[in-house]
């Protein structure tokens, strides 16, 4: 019995809540049906029959008795992002009602946003921080950001078109003044903010009856990032969305869009575009901590990976960037990151170890001749291409970077130790002379950390193993060459290894990087010893070379060394302290401050030759200076400087541009015929410069497939045997010889 009655009082009970709903519903249709007159007169009837209840509105909701014609609106939906955000406190300002500043009339079609109802809502928001035209103008910016999104017109919307000048005048209004506007609303300071501030508003009524309105303002922009094609339009947007960064801790899912797409622009963007990213990237994890920084560290990490996949001399700028980036924002959670560096750096351990052990196996397979031979190779194979590609190496520099960047730091100093066994073992992997300017780039890493970190790292081996190879005590068959920038190829092919100028680029940075080694000990009490037996090593080679500037160059660096250990030994001989002594640490520690060593200042004019040599690879190269991002150069000194960021936004904004209307920018056919005919110009001189100097250079073709093809393509690729040429292109190859001839004539001649 007791059972069927508590059934019978759960279907009264829900018969009776569906009762109340429906009356409510009834109620709300009614109430929106009267007119403004009416309303206020209920409330003054109210006022005359229950005093108290009247008092309790005034205190607690004082906005619902100072209604005005002016808080009407026929929608109390707050669209954000194709979502429904529900407002149950307020309805919205309508676009047909009184201008808010000068009460008149604006009459417009229900369709059309016009220029004077967006400056009636902006001159009244100034004026008093109307409430209605916030929602109104917050509509108005909805419209602007999904403008052309669906084909057919949304009956239910009212607004859903407008002119391009109106969306600018949007636009600017929403970015320049929105982030105030909200802060005011909800009594928050004028700038930054952390996460815990906006957690603690959560719970308040001033949150609950705007948040609706941050949402839709962070939404809608996101989404008109995502429609923008221009770069200066994308970076004036995200400045100003970056004043209101701290809000997105409200909202997990809006950040998580936010960073993907802050993550694509810093990666892929141009001019000032990735700078900006950045920026408001590092504003996020500062303001929202562990929320962010997490993503963030293994996005920005991800986006380097994938720009350095290829390498080309255009790209070494952007890549360095990115890695500059990487490494600043690592500051902002030092133990944080400790944590994402370990993991990474012992996925390079163990991708190194897999190569290692794949090697070992190999050379096993092939003294016992066993039958799974061509299996064990392509194993190998494939290991060894993981450890000698470019991704592999950029990471290697890029958590040299960062280590040395942090080497004083007590997170980050541990790391220096097994980043420096990888790119030891990385050098050693495959001791062959086409993989000197790899081996190269981690001798230089290795000087950087011991610099840094003020340890030794034996570096002097791995330099004078270069200097045993047969290849640099054979006359160079392959001619003169064309000269070799190690720092945008991992291997050079084997007709290279034969010509003059491989042969004294490695000579020369050999003698480069042993100096800059032994200059970081030139002030240590035990130079002598450390300095004895790479000093052996270098006269052997200059008896063993017949090259004259190899001797010299190789007998210069043997006299600095000698001229710097005498340096060290008489100083040594006026001190009383034992090798064991802490008091060593502080030798000759006031001339190091001025680098009075001999191979100090040998370094230094050493340093000079090398930046002219990379100067004029630069000049030389067609590919420096067409794609290099001037970073930095279109961002104005401060930031937060609102004069020049509204200029620029005026400016940005006052195209005809509006979103969906193009998915591309289209650029004009004269343009397009005059980049075309560029291009066939820069070909033809190209072509020309190949036919002068044909005579001096080798053919570039096979040294270009090695340095910008990946290592698993460049494997795979196989010579096919050349064809005989047939009459037809016999005959038109003589043709073009006697044009040119004749053209040589007429030249001589003139």
């Amino acid at each position: 019995m007791e059972t069927k009655n508590k059934k019978e009082s759960k279907k009264l009970s829900k018969k009776s809540s569906e009762i109340e709903e429906n009356t409510d519903e009834m109620v709300s249709k009614s109430s929106s049906e009267q007119n403004a007159k009416g309303h206020v007169e209920q409330l003054k009837r109210l006022q005359l029959k229950d005093p108290e209840f009247y008092q309790f509105l005034q205190e607690h909701d004082k906005e619902l008795l100072e209604f005005d014609d002016e808080d009407i609106d026929d929608d109390d939906e707050t669209e954000m992002h194709g979502d429904e955000i529900e407002d149950d406190e307020a309805d919205e300002f309508d676009a047909e009602q009184l201008d808010h500043a000068d009460g008149k009339e604006v009459k417009s079609s229900t369709n059309v946003i016009t220029s004077a109802m967006v400056d009636s809502w902006c001159s009244s928001i100034h004026e008093n921080r109307n409430s209605g035209a916030i929602r109104s103008l917050m509509r108005a910016f909805r419209t602007a950001c999904h403008y052309g999104d669906d084909t057919g017109e949304d009956a239910k919307s009212k607004w859903s078109t407008m002119s391009s000048a109106v969306f600018n005048k949007i636009m600017l209004f929403v970015l320049k003044e929105m982030d105030g506007i909200l802060r005011g609303l909800l009594k928050l300071p004028t700038s930054g903010g952390k996460k815990e501030m906006i957690k603690d508003m959560s719970n308040t009524k001033r949150w609950k009856s705007n948040n609706h309105l941050v949402k839709s303002y962070l939404g809608n922009a996101l989404h008109v990032l995502n429609q923008m094609t221009d770069t200066e339009m994308i970076s004036f947007t995200l400045r100003r969305l970056r004043f209101s960064s701290v809000f997105l801790a409200a909202f997990p899912a809006l950040l998580r869009k936010y960073i993907k797409v802050l993550l694509h622009f810093w990666g892929t963007g141009g001019g000032a575009l990735p700078v900006v990213s950045f920026l408001f990237l590092r504003d996020l994890c500062i303001q929202l901590g562990s929320d962010c920084t997490d993503e963030c560290f293994r996005g920005m990490y991800k986006a380097y990976l994938l720009n350095c996949q290829f390498m080309n001399a255009s790209k070494l700028q952007h890549i360095q960037f990115l890695g500059n980036c990487f490494v600043e924002l690592i500051r902002v959670d030092l133990p944080n990151a400790y944590q994402h560096a370990f993991v990474f750096i012992r996925q390079l351990a163990m991708i190194l170890r897999d190569a290692h052990s794949s090697s070992k196996t190999k050379k096993s397979s092939q003294k016992a001749k066993h039958s799974s031979k061509e299996a064990h190779n392509t194993k190998g194979k494939e290991s060894f291409l993981k450890v000698y590609q470019w991704k592999y190496i950029h990471c290697l520099e890029l958590w040299t970077a960062a280590i040395c960047a942090y080497s004083s730091e007590p997170e980050f100093r541990p790391l220096a130790y097994p980043l420096t066994q990888i790119i030891s073992g990385a050098a050693r992997l495959v001791p062959t002379a086409r993989y000197f300017p790899l081996r190269l780039r981690c001798i230089k890493m290795l000087n950087r950390i011991a610099a840094s970190t003020n340890s030794f790292v034996p570096v002097s081996p791995l330099l004078l193993d270069m200097l045993e190879i047969k290849e640099l005590h054979r006359p160079p068959t392959g001619g003169v060459g064309k000269a070799i920038d190690f720092r945008t190829v991992l291997r050079v092919s084997k007709l290279t290894l034969k010509t003059r100028a491989f042969q004294e680029a490695c000579v020369f940075s050999v003698i480069e990087e042993l100096a800059e080694h032994l200059a970081q000990w030139s002030y240590s009490i035990a130079f002598f010893e450390l300095s004895s037996v790479p000093v052996v090593r270098l006269r052997n080679f200059c008896k063993s070379t017949n090259v004259d500037r190899f001797r010299r160059e190789i007998k210069q660096i043997i006299r600095e060394i000698e001229a710097n250990s005498e340096y060290t030994n008489k100083k040594r001989m006026t001190v009383s302290f034992l090798p064991n002594d802490p008091a060593t640490a502080s030798f000759l520690e006031d001339d190091k401050n001025a680098g009075a060593s001999p191979l100090s200042k040998y370094v230094a004019s050493l340093r000079q030759r090398a930046q002219q040599r990379n100067d004029s690879l630069k000049e030389s190269s067609l590919l420096i200076g067409q794609d290099s991002s001037a970073f930095g150069s279109k961002i104005p000194e401060s930031d937060e400087d609102d004069d020049v960021e509204d200029s620029k936004g005026d400016a940005v904004f006052s195209s005809s541009w509006l979103p969906a209307g193009t998915p591309k920018d289209k650029e004009p056919t004269e343009e397009k015929q005059k980049k075309k005919k560029r291009r066939k110009e820069l070909q033809d001189e190209t072509a020309s410069d190949e036919d002068i100097v044909e005579d001096f250079t080798l053919s570039s073709d096979e040294e270009g497939s090695l340095s910008d093809a990946p290592a698993d393509e460049e494997v795979s690729i196989k010579q096919k045997p050349p064809k005989a040429p047939s009459k037809k292109k016999g005959k038109t190859h003589r043709r073009k010889n006697k044009k040119r001839k004749q053209s040589n004539q007429v030249v001589s001649a003139v």
